[in-house]
């Protein structure tokens, strides 16, 4: 179990590197439209993706 996780914890953090190495610039302008946006649609945001990961999960496992 250990070592699932750690897996895909790496896995996480190639994917997280992906955009902002192959396009710095957009990147950027993503974060720059996030800060714009309220509390609640940030936790919505978060909750979405832990939702879909979680569907993901159940549905490859």
């Amino acid at each position: 179990m250990t070592s699932s996780l750690l897996l895909a914890f790496a896995l996480m953090l190639v994917l997280e590197g992906l955009m902002p190495f192959v396009a710095p610039a957009a990147w950027r302008e993503t974060f720059k439209r996030l800060i714009q946006f309220s509390d609640g649609q940030i936790r919505f945001i978060g909750l979405t993706s832990m939702l879909v990961g979680l569907i993901l999960v159940m549905f490859l496992k």
